[in-house]
C-alpha cells in the first residue's frame, strides 16, 4: 500500500481538486498510524498471503504485522467475508491476477507511484480491485479516482501490460465487507483521468497553486494550516460575533439560572399531573430506557455454568450483568438464552406527544381507581 509523497491512489481526488494541498501537506510532520489504519494494513497483508499462496484463511490466525495480531474475530468478521465476496465476483476462479503490484507513471510523472491490491484480467476486461476493511465511510466504485489512479499507472507499468493487452474496458471493483461494488469503464476514460492528474501534478508545483474546499479535505493532514479552512472559520466566527448584542447576551446569562429552575419545575409538575391521569396537551409519559437484569440471578448463574462457563467467568463479587455475561459468552461463541433476561425500565419521563415511544399506561393507578369504585 505504498504510494508517492506527491500523489497516490488515496490522495488522487484531493490533488486533482486542490493542487495547492501538496505543498501544504509537505510541511506537516509525519502522522502516527491509527489503530484502524494498522488493522487495515494487517488485513491487507494477510489477504495477499492467502491469495498468493492459496493457504486456508484459518492458517492466518496469529499472523502479526503493524503491531497487531490477526485474531479469530478478525478472521470471521473481515477476512472470510472479503474472500467470500471475491468468490461471488469470480465464482469460477477464472481471473488471472497479481497482488500488491507496484505501479508507476514512468517518465510521464517521475516519482508518482502506488501499490494496487489486485490487478487482474477476467472475461476480456482488465480488473483493478481494492480491499476496504473500514466500517465507517462506504466506498463507491463508480468514478473512484483511487482505482482510476491504479489503472492509469498499471497501464504504463511494463509488468502489468498483460492485463491491459487488447482490452477496451476496465472494471473497477471495491470489496468492503459486506458489500461488493463494481464499475465498468473504458480505456478512454482512464486516459482522460490521467490527463487530469498530470495537469494537477504540474499545477501543484507552481508557487501559488490553487486551494479548494470540498469532501476531499476529510483526510487531508494540512487542514489545521490551510488558509481556506482557517480563513473560513475565522470569518464565520467574526461575522457571527459581530451580530450579537452583548448587552442582551449578558442579561440572558444573568436570567438563565431562574429560567432553568422555572422550566425544571414545569417539567416536574407536568410529570406529576400525567402520573395522576391529568392530561397535559401535547405531552405524555414514556418509559425510560430499559436496562436488562437477571430474572433470577441464582438460576442464571447455574445456567451460564451449564453452558460451559466457569464460576470465575460469571461472577466477580456478584453475578455478572447481562451485558457482561453476553460479552463473555460471545468470546466462547455461545448465544445468551433470551428467557433468562427481563428488561426493566427505571421509570417514566416526559416527552412530546409526537415522540415515537409508546405512552406509559398507568396500570397501578387505573387499578386502584377501579377498586375504589367497586368498594
Amino acid at each position: 500500500m505504498a504510494h508517492s509523497l506527491i500523489v497516490g491512489g488515496s490522495t488522487a481526488k484531493r490533488v486533482i481538486n486542490c493542487p495547492g494541498s501538496v505543498a501544504l501537506v509537505a510541511t506537516m510532520p509525519p502522522q502516527p498510524g491509527s489503530s484502524y489504519a494498522n488493522e487495515g494494513s494487517l488485513l491487507h497483508e494477510a489477504i495477499a498471503i492467502v491469495m498468493d499462496t492459496a493457504c486456508a484463511p484459518e492458517d492466518m490466525v496469529g499472523f502479526e504485522a503493524h503491531g497487531l495480531t490477526l485474531t479469530e474475530e478478525l478472521l470471521e468478521r473481515k477476512l472470510k467475508p472479503a474472500l467470500a465476496l471475491l468468490n461471488e465476483y469470480d465464482p469460477k476462479a477464472a481471473m488471472e491476477f497479481t497482488t500488491e503490484e507496484m505501479v508507476s507513471f514512468g517518465d510521464l510523472m517521475p516519482g508518482v507511484f502506488g501499490s494496487s491490491d489486485i490487478i487482474g484480467r477476467l472475461d476480456g476486461r482488465a480488473v483493478i480491485l481494492d480491499w476496504k476493511f473500514g466500517d465507517g465511510v462506504m466506498v463507491e466504485a463508480e468514478e473512484n479516482m483511487q482505482l482510476m489512479f491504479y489503472a492509469a499507472a498499471a497501464m504504463r507499468t511494463p509488468s502489468c501490460a498483460w492485463a491491459f493487452k487488447d482490452v477496451a474496458e476496465v472494471e473497477c471493483v471495491i470489496i468492503q465487507p459486506p458489500y461488493l461494488r463494481t464499475w465498468t469503464t473504458t480505456v478512454e476514460r482512464i486516459a482522460e483521468f490521467e490527463r487530469q492528474l498530470v495537469r494537477a501534478v504540474n499545477t501543484a508545483g507552481l508557487p501559488r497553486a490553487p486551494l479548494a474546499d470540498g469532501d476531499w479535505c476529510k483526510w487531508c493532514t494540512a487542514k489545521p494550516v490551510c488558509p481556506i479552512k482557517t480563513g473560513q472559520l475565522d470569518r464565520m466566527k467574526l461575522a457571527a460575533m459581530q451580530r450579537i448584542d452583548v448587552d442582551k447576551l449578558a442579561s440572558y446569562l444573568a436570567a438563565a439560572p431562574d429560567i432553568e429552575d422555572f422550566l425544571a419545575q414545569c417539567r416536574a409538575l407536568a410529570h406529576q399531573m400525567l402520573e395522576n391521569d391529568v392530561p397535559v396537551p401535547g405531552y405524555k409519559l414514556v418509559a425510560k430506557r430499559a436496562t436488562r437484569h437477571w430474572a433470577d440471578p441464582a438460576t442464571a448463574q447455574d445456567a451460564l455454568i451449564g453452558l460451559g462457563l466457569t464460576k470465575t467467568d460469571v461472577t466477580k463479587t456478584e453475578l455478572l450483568s447481562v451485558a457482561q455475561a453476553e460479552k463473555v459468552l460471545k468470546k466462547h461463541k455461545i448465544d445468551l438464552p433470551s428467557d433468562m433476561v427481563v428488561a426493566v425500565s427505571s421509570g417514566s419521563t416526559l416527552a412530546v406527544e409526537t415522540d415515537p415511544r409508546p405512552a406509559v399506561v398507568q396500570i397501578g393507578r387505573q387499578l386502584s381507581a377501579a377498586l375504589s369504585k367497586l368498594s
